[in-house]
């Protein structure tokens, strides 16, 4: 695609080519292969992936971003943050530094329970909700001495994932949050209400598209998460049930400059190639920039 006639900063990752954190998720696609695929479609930002997807030496990172003309965003982190731990926060230390030496901006900060995976969920006590929000906030600290912004995304399968646990989380920390329309609404939580409601505290965005007759057996408990996914819960932009065109209008004309991140969770079998996640993350390249084409035509 040639250069966007549009206001909208447009970026992807690599878990829309199957690549997870997960253990045992899926077939691996090569770094190389994933970014090349990116730029081919003309991105020109994407985030990390897991930790070890990528170099682990900053310059090396770059290197090979650069190699693809592919400038990084920053990452998503999932630590165990209702747990007072050390190793927690000198892991978030060493990962705020590696990121900010590649050239990132931003930290995503995710709630997890210490399980692998995102299929099951214990409950929290409330002194093990204060310990969350208190080590989310020394984390953001921690980032902020090396130049990065932290943002909270509420993610199925984490401590902060059901509506009343986003908004728990917005009343009780200053931190702004990661919107993910995908996991926002398995969770039960609009994402287009939420951001009119939270205008002023959404730091980043993950645009994803959602199948609601999946994301109901999700949140009912019939269908776990992982299965969800293997299933299509993830649409292509414009192709499943959340109202992508009004979000984006919505943020926009509330004065949000920052990334807008394609992302379409997939889990690859064995053998299985790039053809199908790019064809997708085209169509929602493609959906994407009309929205911002149509905004910069109305001069919003």
């Amino acid at each position: 695609m040639t250069a966007p006639l549009h206001p909208l900063r447009i970026a992807a990752a690599p878990i829309s080519w199957g690549v997870c954190e997960v253990p045992g998720w899926g077939h691996v696609l090569d770094a190389h292969t994933v970014l090349a695929e990116m730029a081919a479609l003309g991105i020109t930002a994407t985030e990390f992936g897991p930790p070890d997807y990528l170099p682990a030496d900053p310059l090396a990172l770059r290197a090979q971003l650069g190699e693809h003309g592919l400038t990084a965003i920053g990452g998503f982190l999932a630590l165990p943050l209702h747990r007072e731990s050390d190793t927690a926060l000198t892991f978030a230390r060493d990962t705020a530094a590696r990121y900010a030496r590649a050239g990132a901006e931003v930290l995503i900060l995710a709630a997890a329970t210490g399980l692998d995976g995102y299929d099951e969920r214990p409950a929290l006590t409330d002194t093990e909700w204060d310990t969350l929000v208190d080590t989310a906030a020394a984390i953001a600290a921690i980032a902020a001495e090396v130049g990065l912004r932290t943002t909270l995304h509420p993610h199925v399968g984490t401590h902060v994932e059901s509506e009343a646990e986003v908004e728990r989380f917005l009343a009780d920390s200053d931190l702004p949050l990661c919107l993910d329309t995908g996991h926002l609404l398995i969770g039960g939580t609009d994402p287009v209400g939420l951001a009119r409601r939270y205008a002023d505290r959404i730091g980043h965005i993950h645009l994803k598209d959602v199948r609601l007759d999946l994301a109901d057996q999700v949140r009912d408990g019939a269908l776990e998460y992982s299965e969800a996914v293997r299933q299509g819960i993830y649409a292509p932009l414009g192709a499943g049930d959340i109202d992508i065109d009004t979000l984006v209008r919505e943020v926009y004309r509330a004065g949000y400059t920052g990334w807008y991140v394609i992302e379409q969770d997939t889990a690859l079998r064995p053998g299985d190639t790039a053809r199908t996640p790019t064809r997708d993350a085209e169509r929602s390249l493609r959906h994407l920039a009309a929205i911002g084409s149509a905004l910069a035509a109305a001069r919003i």
